[in-house]
This record gives C-alpha cells, sequence and structure tokens, in this order.
C-alpha cells in the first residue's frame, strides 16, 4: 500500500506540475491601442474593433521608423519564462500592395527609431494571412486586403529573418514595441503564444491556448502534375504558394521576390531573401528555374525614377551584374516583361497606366535608347545587355494579350523577329490570366499561338490562372472546372508550348477575391485541380513539331481556294481557321488518307488544324 501511495502521488504532482506549465505558457494578449502611442499614430474604432492605424505620410523610411513619433511601446507582462511567437491581427487598407508594410522590435527592450538594426521588416503583407477555419496560423495563409487576419509574424518572412521572443524566468516583465512603415495598415491586436504550440483564428481571437498537435488538415502525396512529361507544368512560388509545391510542380518561377523593386527598393540594399529560396529549391530539385523579371514597367525602384539617364544605365548594369553573380546557373530569364503593354516611362498611359512619378514605373525608358530608328530600340538594348550578362541562360520575352487578339499577336511577333535578327531571344513567353482568355475561343487561341510559332521559338505560357467564382461572386467549382477543360487543353497540346507556369495555386493567390487558385487554404483540391492531375497524366505529347508529321497540305498558297490534304490515315478531326479563331471549315477524317477541300472564304492567311494521335498538329495555309 505505501509503495503504491507513493506512486500515485508522485504521478500526481507530476500532472499538476505540468499543468502549471501548461498555464504558465498561456498566450499573452496585448490590445495595439493600450501601448504609448507616438504622436503619427492614430487610435480608431469600427463594428466594436478598437485599433491603431498611422497617420499618412508623404515618405517612409526604407528599414525603421525613422523616429520616435512613429513608434508604439508596451509593457508586457508574461505569465511564465520560455519562447514565444509574436501573432498579430491587421488589416491592410485599399491600396494594397501600398498599404501592407510595419516594424517590430528585434527583441524587447527600447529600441532606437532610426537604427536598421533594431527593427524587422515585414512587408508584402496584403496576400498572406488567416481569416477563419481550423487550421493553424502557421506559414502565410491566404487572406487579402480589407479584412481583418491573423499572421504568425514569427514564421512570416516580410523582409527580414523572423525571430521569436525569449522571456527569463527572472525577467518576466518586458519591454515590446512596433513602428510604422506605409500607412492605410490597420493593426488590432498582438499575441504572444508559447512557440511549438498551434494556434487557430479562434484560439487568438479568444486568447486561448494553443494545440501541441497540428489540426488535421491533408496532405497532398505528388508526383508532380507533369511527371514523365516531355514539357514542365510549374509554379510561382512565393510565401502563400510555398506549401506542398513539390506535390504538384516541377518548374520555379518567383512571383515578386525578382523584381527589382522587391530586390533593391532602396538603393544599394539589396533583399535576396525569397529570390534565395525559390533559386536553392529550383537547383535542389533539379527543376527549371525562370527568372521573373529584370525589365519591367511596373514595381520598379522608385529612387531610380529621377536620375539622370547615364546613371540610370549604369543601375541598370549594375542590377544585371548583380543577379549574374548571384544566380550563376539561371535557366532562363524574362528579360523584358509587358513591353507593349507598359513602358518604364512615367506618363506612359499603357494598359497598366498612367505611370505617374513614384509609381515605380522606373522612368529608365530613354536610358535604354528609347523607341529609336526600330519603335523598340530599349526593349533590344534591355536583351544585349541581357546577352552580355547572362552568355549561358534562354532569354525570354514576356507579355500579355498576345495570343487573344491576332493584332496583338502581330504586334508581338514584329518585336520577336527584331530580337530574332540579332540573335538575342531564345523563347517567348506568353501571359494567360483569366482576364485574358475569359470568352476567347479555344480556336482563337490556337491560332495566335501559331501566328507566334512562326518566329521559330519555343513558346512558354508563364503566368496562367482561371478564376473559380460565378455571376454572383461566390466561390464555384464547376465553373472553375469546366473554364480550365475548354482552355488548358489547347495551351497544353500546343507542340510549339514547351512548358506552362501556374501563377498561383493557393489561397493567397493574386487573383484570391475571384477564386483563381486551385488547392484550398486546408490544402483539399478543388475540382479543376483533381480534373487536371488526371489529364496532364493521361495526356500523350509528342515532341514532333508540326513539319515532322506525315500530314502534307498543297498547293499553298492555293488560288482558288482548293486545297488537297493527304497523310491523314492516323487523322480523327481537320478544321480551317481564321486568325480570329473561327471556324470556317471542319469535318472528320474517317482514316481517308487524302481530303479535298474547297473554301470559299476571302484571300487570306488560314490556320489548318489537324487533330492526330492526341495532338494537335497547325499548318499555315495562304489563299491568294
Amino acid at each position: 500500500m505505501f509503495k503504491t501511495s507513493t506512486l500515485f502521488a508522485g504521478a500526481l504532482l507530476a500532472f499538476l506540475g505540468s499543468e502549471a506549465a501548461w498555464a504558465q505558457n498561456a498566450p499573452v494578449v496585448q490590445q495595439a491601442e493600450t501601448g504609448t502611442l507616438g504622436a503619427d499614430w492614430n487610435t480608431a474604432t469600427q463594428a466594436d474593433v478598437q485599433y491603431v492605424t498611422i497617420k499618412p505620410t508623404a515618405t517612409i523610411n526604407g528599414q525603421n521608423p525613422g523616429t520616435a513619433a512613429r513608434v508604439i511601446t508596451y509593457s508586457v507582462t508574461f505569465p511564465g519564462a520560455g519562447s514565444y511567437d509574436l501573432y498579430a491581427r491587421v488589416r491592410v487598407g485599399a491600396a494594397a500592395a501600398n498599404d501592407d508594410s510595419f516594424y517590430y522590435a528585434n527583441g524587447f527592450g527600447t529600441k532606437q527609431p532610426d537604427a536598421d538594426t533594431d527593427w524587422i521588416t515585414v512587408n508584402q503583407l496584403n496576400s498572406v494571412g488567416y481569416t477563419s477555419g481550423n487550421i493553424a496560423v502557421d506559414g502565410a495563409g491566404g487572406a487579402t486586403n480589407g479584412v481583418w487576419k491573423w499572421i504568425n509574424l514569427s514564421k512570416f518572412n516580410g523582409g527580414e529573418a523572423p525571430i521569436n521572443f525569449t522571456v527569463a524566468a527572472g525577467s518576466l516583465t518586458q519591454t515590446f514595441q512596433i513602428g510604422a512603415r506605409e500607412d492605410g495598415l490597420d493593426i488590432d491586436k498582438l499575441v504572444f503564444g508559447a512557440t511549438g504550440l498551434f494556434f487557430t483564428v479562434a484560439n487568438l481571437d479568444a486568447g486561448a491556448q494553443g494545440s501541441t498537435t497540428a489540426p488535421v488538415t491533408f496532405i497532398p502525396k505528388g508526383p508532380v502534375l507533369a511527371a514523365g512529361k516531355p514539357k514542365f507544368l510549374g509554379g510561382v512560388y512565393s510565401q502563400p504558394q510555398k506549401p506542398f509545391f513539390n506535390a504538384y510542380f516541377n518548374q520555379v518561377t518567383p512571383e515578386n521576390a525578382g523584381k527589382w523593386g522587391s530586390v533593391e527598393g532602396t538603393r544599394n540594399q539589396m533583399n535576396w531573401t525569397e529570390l534565395d529560396s525559390a533559386y536553392a529549391l529550383a537547383k535542389t530539385k533539379g527543376y527549371p528555374f525562370k527568372m521573373h523579371t529584370l525589365i519591367w514597367g511596373q514595381q520598379q525602384p522608385v529612387w531610380i525614377e529621377s536620375l539622370p539617364a547615364a546613371e540610370q544605365l549604369a543601375e541598370i548594369n549594375e542590377w544585371f551584374a548583380a543577379v549574374a553573380q548571384r544566380y550563376p546557373d539561371l535557366d532562363q530569364i524574362e528579360v523584358v516583361n509587358e513591353a507593349a503593354n507598359d513602358l518604364p516611362l512615367n506618363g506612359s498611359t499603357g494598359n497598366n497606366g498612367p505611370n505617374t512619378p513614384g509609381s515605380g514605373a522606373g522612368n529608365y525608358y530613354e536610358a535604354l535608347g528609347g523607341a529609336g530608328t526600330t519603335g523598340w530600340d530599349w526593349v533590344i538594348k534591355s536583351f544585349q545587355l541581357a546577352r552580355q550578362y547572362f552568355p549561358k541562360a534562354q532569354l525570354l520575352i514576356n507579355d500579355y494579350g498576345v495570343i487573344t487578339s491576332n493584332t496583338n499577336a502581330q504586334r508581338y511577333l514584329g518585336i520577336i523577329n527584331l530580337l530574332k535578327e540579332r540573335n538575342l531571344v531564345d523563347g517567348v513567353g506568353i501571359q494567360g490570366h483569366a482576364f485574358e482568355t475569359r470568352n476567347i475561343p479555344a480556336a482563337t487561341l490556337q491560332a495566335n499561338l501559331d501566328v507566334l510559332a512562326s518566329a521559330g521559338k519555343p513558346l512558354y505560357i508563364t503566368e496562367l490562372d482561371i478564376d473559380g467564382v460565378n455571376s454572383s461572386n461566390q466561390l464555384d467549382d464547376a465553373v472553375q472546372l469546366a473554364e480550365y477543360q475548354r482552355v488548358f487543353p489547347t495551351l497544353w497540346t500546343h507542340p510549339a508550348v514547351k512548358g506552362v507556369t501556374l501563377w498561383g495555386y493557393r489561397p493567397g493567390h493574386w487573383r484570391t477575391a475571384q477564386g483563381a487558385y486551385l488547392a484550398n487554404a486546408d490544402n483539399t483540391e478543388r475540382s479543376a485541380l483533381v480534373w487536371l492531375r488526371t489529364y496532364v497524366q493521361a495526356t500523350v505529347l509528342s515532341s514532333k513539331a508540326a513539319q515532322a508529321s506525315t500530314v502534307r497540305v498543297y498547293p499553298n498558297p492555293a488560288t482558288d481556294g482548293r486545297i488537297t490534304l493527304s497523310g491523314l490515315s492516323k487523322a480523327a478531326q481537320v478544321r480551317v481557321l481564321d486568325l480570329q479563331g473561327r471556324v470556317v471549315q471542319q469535318l472528320s477524317a474517317k482514316a481517308l488518307p487524302t481530303q479535298e477541300l474547297q473554301l470559299a472564304v476571302a484571300p487570306g492567311l488560314y490556320v489548318v488544324q489537324v487533330e492526330e494521335s492526341r495532338q494537335l498538329l497547325s499548318y499555315k495555309l495562304v489563299l491568294q
């Protein structure tokens, strides 16, 4: 009896001791407005939420708050010693990426407002965070702007490496500070939660303890969607898109991390963190890596806009050289992005304009030669520099709207041919955003792909996304599935297309509000993603070009609209399209080796499509 009682008592003490330790690690909730606010901070209340926000200002410090007026100081008392993660409930304003950053102190204690090393920069909050659900606030999440959301700042790299906070047994009361960066960011509350525990949104809202085990979620196992295929199916790599990337994709493109404004927002201060991460993944896994992007009329450093042209060109050379030195084994580089839509020129009123001073347009158009004698000298100069600094990389140009309109395709082809004549371009990037392809017949996409393929360079679909909401703006898997089934096969099976890159697949996607993500926040797969895996694996692709097929179209040019097609013994269907993608004649081949067609159409350029052995072959046809 004595031994049993002793054992029971010892077990009881151990249990009570563990409960005491658990209680000591209870989360510490700090309402944002309860600190000592610097003069530039305001307190506001909306829908029973009281929060703090910074007064609007024309300028921000790049790496620190700058003055005491932009700092809030808290005295935080912890229930026990240990390591804590820092969580924040924030709301990003209407300006999205221009409203989504602040600083927190690099450890406890009073910090110098203008000392870079005293502060951790938290940027890019617009596309991360958690609003609800029984999943841990752990990593990036996928909430956007205009909503209250939680973020684990100790696990989110928003420009600088995050930290945990260690509390010593003899120092349970600590000074903690946050600082303002961009205006438009609202902060409701901060929570210090024990490191190693998993907190849901409900836990953090209530100030309740987290769990030692992560909530159960779906875990994709792979393999990658395009395993064993002769072309890649890649993904964009960023904080929201990192989870389970390797279960789906075998090519890597950084989302924002490779844009000049992201790397060198402050002159001569380089932030390579996210770009390093994307590059390292590609090299570790053996995936092709595409640098996005060197030259663009958006998301460029603001500081370069007002420099003299000669100094701008010197800085462009420095930018190219820095990328080349840090990433010596780049597979592909998008040298110029959206040349036909967004000039790097203040005052330009392209489709993304107007480019106003301070907007990040770069304003270095003239430094690269402007229009010049070709109309595109600035593009040619960009590629000449790229060939100089990246002699082993595949150089790509990239743009949108170029497979939805023959006029746009022909203009883009003209730029491509200017580069081709100078041996400066190795591949053609074609964006495929939902706002481009919606309501455009697949035959139109096919015809314009054929136009661009006529340059003889491989094509890459670089930024594919397809929305998934219905006419009431409600998430709708059936709508997204139908559009994927309508659009994707044309892009994937075209013989000139050598790879497709999805511009995000999880919440945090730049078109999250339009439902363009393929996997939910709990990792479960939407219908389009389930179909995409099956379709890509089941579809047989041939690396042979149409020219290697036995199919022949003659005479070509044809003078009276009468043509003969031979070599059709393996063909299932034949279509003739005009350059607007409209079918002007269609027939089933019926395994007959030769077919004659009489086309009652106007003279001009047409496309003959032959469906053969589960691939789509295309031929240009000239009618005189």
